[in-house]
């Protein structure tokens, strides 16, 4: 028995193993919960760090405190018309309310009627302090309490920063208990109907439950003290991450476990040998994964950077639980954790005749055709990549369902100028500063009696504007271009154009930028570890591309159901490179798992026997851990936000079919074609080829 793999599993060291996780979860599971505490949800923390809106936000401290959130809140009446006296004196009384509240930054602006006399608008700004987006939902609806208390006939809304900050805030409410839940359940409904045991299951969970905690907590400690930066989205991220590879690691440990079952009397033996066997493919899965997902480092979004190394030690720790503590749980539990369904010694091994041992005769009557056939079909389907609109959504757009600060944004825009609330900023050395405010009010796109006057402060001029187009338009994307063209243009002025226009355009250019650098990297790591667990170069380059063609077949369909089914406008510029990361860092997982076992059998049968054999072997567990990690995945359309939605569904859709037509059908079909060129340059061809022994047919 292999000793490096099966100390882990002697008679004694599983319960010193089974202890050791124990403590660590005693000492650190309080720190999981937290995680939560140390979230850095404000703007700043998610935008790219060199863009020029950023750099704004840096200078704007001087003139306003950066906890500062303006409030809008917009009146209308109920029946469309004009608002009468009474509204209007209404309306002032609620103003003067808002102006005694202890957390204001400033003076109250208005009531600020429409020029067609049928809104009114009341510019609050708060001061809440630094964790603010926490706070900004229950303020938000303080406001709007005292606004529905005024008029009977007057419809208040609260939007601007504040009500957007305050709806982002409930989106992301409870986000990792929701997910958690969510995860947990989709993987418990799968185990059971994998094993159909009342028993086994409840392992793999306890082991996913024992990885997400322990993950949570150094990940805190990292954000508390080393300055790792942790926002909802990678919190959530992570707890779906970490259950579906985490689980897909152990059924894969657990199906080859159960296989050495049936040929060993001794558990402790089997599952040396399962380890032996199954831990080189699970660590270089795991290994894939963790560095692709270090590889958003290099980021320029720092919310896409900081996702890298919070995703990297989940799988990490994940990876280090289901090699240590669930095999020794297994152990210690034995054979009886799989009733009914007992492995016996000498028992036929039920793989061999399985559907998937079928599907392998089906393909090997005519490979070439098959992986001919296939990729067509994906090629085909990758052309739906034109309906996908990344090129971010509005605030309108961003959200499922109605939300009070998207219906009160509409209201203002109908009454307002568009950009009324969000003003775009200029920041500009103060001896240019009557130039650039020239130039700034001179640009077509700006409404030239909104621009502030210059407002100094240690030698840097501040001003504002506002665009006469919607802030989240493509209109005022263009006019941010033209105010950064005309104030750039004044010499000596060292200007820099922001507000929330500006750092939307910005966010859509870096994570384009991210796109095109991330991706050729990724697909170097993957092929280098691939390299060096076949010890070959042709089964790398084949199974990249066969990865690389389900992402664009999987993010082709999902285009089509985005635009056609859920009939989302759009999707936000960073889904193509999310999507591929967990696509191929997770989907190579699969041809990880049937190569190395392909591989394995090739090296006794021939590469066109141990192909077939591999499938066999492999594809009912695989199957099963593309159900798991799809349907976690899936968990995230559980959320109210459409990013993560369409994150979920597409992720979901490509794994289920990595897992179920590249894997299975493409990829053993070019095993069976190539033969064992497949192999080029390892010794596993030369070898065949000298042998001179035709291989067995299947």
């Amino acid at each position: 028995m292999p000793r490096i793999a099966a100390w882990i599993t002697y008679r004694w060291t599983k319960w010193i193993v089974i202890g050791f996780w124990l403590v660590v979860l005693a000492v650190l599971g309080p720190l999981a919960g937290k995680l939560s505490g140390v979230e850095s949800n404000d703007a700043k923390n998610w935008l790219p760090a060199s863009a020029e809106s950023t750099q704004v936000l840096d200078v704007a401290s001087r003139f306003s405190d950066p906890d500062t959130l303006p409030a809008v809140v917009v009146y209308v009446r109920d029946d469309g018309g004009k608002l009468t006296p009474a509204d209007l004196t209404s309306v002032a009384a609620d103003a003067k309310e808002f102006g005694q509240r202890d957390d204001l930054d400033g003076k109250v602006v208005g009531p600020v009627p429409s020029q067609d006399g049928q809104a009114a608008q009341v510019v609050v700004p708060l001061n809440l302090g630094p964790n603010g987006w926490d706070q900004a939902s229950d303020v938000v609806d303080q406001l709007r309490q005292v606004a529905d208390d005024g008029a009977p006939d007057l419809r208040a809304y609260v939007t601007g920063p504040a009500g957007q900050g305050a709806d982002s805030s409930k989106a992301f409410e409870g986000i990792e208990s929701t997910l958690l839940f969510a995860a947990a359940g989709v993987v418990i409904v799968i185990l059971l109907l994998t094993y159909r045991s009342p028993i086994v299951w409840l392992l793999p969970v306890i082991s996913a439950g024992v990885a997400l905690t322990v993950a949570q907590a150094v990940i805190y400690l990292l954000a508390d003290h080393a300055g790792l930066t942790v926002n909802a989205q990678s919190a959530g991220i992570l707890t779906v991450l970490v259950f579906g590879a985490g689980t897909d690691y152990a059924l894969l440990l657990v199906a080859r476990y159960r296989e050495e079952l049936r040929r060993h009397h001794d558990k402790h033996e089997a599952m040396g040998l399962a380890l032996h066997r199954a831990s080189p493919a699970i660590i270089a899965s795991g290994a894939t994964v963790a560095l692709g997902m270090l590889c958003l480092l290099i980021a320029q979004m720092s919310s896409t950077s900081g996702l890298g190394p919070v995703a990297a030690i989940g799988i990490v720790v994940g990876l280090l639980v289901m090699l240590t503590l669930l095999p020794a749980l297994l152990v210690a539990c034995g054979r009886w954790v799989f009733w009914p369904r007992v492995p016996h010694e000498g028992q036929a091994e039920p793989t061999e005749n399985g559907v998937w041992a079928h599907v392998g005769r089906r393909i090997a009557r005519g490979p070439r055709r098959t992986w001919v056939v296939t990729s067509l079909i994906l090629a085909v389907c990758t052309l739906g990549v034109t309906q996908l609109n990344a090129t971010g959504l509005s605030t309108a757009e961003s959200f499922r369902g109605e939300q009070p600060s998207v219906t009160g944004q509409q209201v203002l825009e109908k009454h307002f100028p568009g950009g009324a609330g969000e003003p775009v900023v200029v920041e500009a050395n103060a001896a240019q500063a009557p130039e650039v405010r020239e130039a700034f009010a001179g640009t077509e796109g700006i409404d030239a009696s909104t621009v502030t006057k210059p407002v100094v402060a240690d030698g840097v001029a501040y001003l504002e504007g506002t665009l006469t187009s919607a802030p989240d338009s493509q209109a005022a994307y263009d006019t941010v271009d033209r105010v950064r063209d005309a104030v750039h243009a004044v010499p000596g002025a060292d200007a820099k154009v922001g507000g929330s226009t500006a750092v939307n355009l910005d966010v859509l250019r870096a994570s384009w930028s991210d796109t095109e650098r991330i991706i050729p990297l990724i697909l170097l790591v993957v092929f280098v570890i691939l390299a060096l667990l076949l010890r070959a170069i042709t089964a790398p380059l084949i199974l990249i591309g066969t990865v690389v063609l389900s992402f664009g077949a999987a993010l082709g369909v999902s285009a089509l159901f985005f635009r056609h089914v859920f009939g989302y406008a759009g999707a936000d510029p960073s889904l193509p490179l999310f999507v591929f990361v967990f696509l191929v860092a997770l989907g190579i997982d699969y041809n990880i798992f049937l190569m190395t076992r392909v591989r394995e059998e090739a090296s006794k049968l021939g590469t066109r026997r141990g192909a077939l054999v591999g499938l066999a072997a492999t594809g009912g567990v695989i199957t099963s851990a593309g159900l798991v990690l799809a349907g976690t995945f899936a968990t995230l359309g559980t959320l109210p936000l459409v990013t993560f939605a369409e994150i979920g569904f597409a992720v979901a859709f490509g794994v289920l079919l990595d897992t179920l037509i590249v894997r299975s059908v493409l990829v053993t079909a070019l095993n069976l074609d190539v033969g064992r060129s497949m192999w080029w340059p390892s010794r596993l061809s030369r070898e065949e080829r000298r042998s001179g022994a035709p291989e067995p047919v299947a």
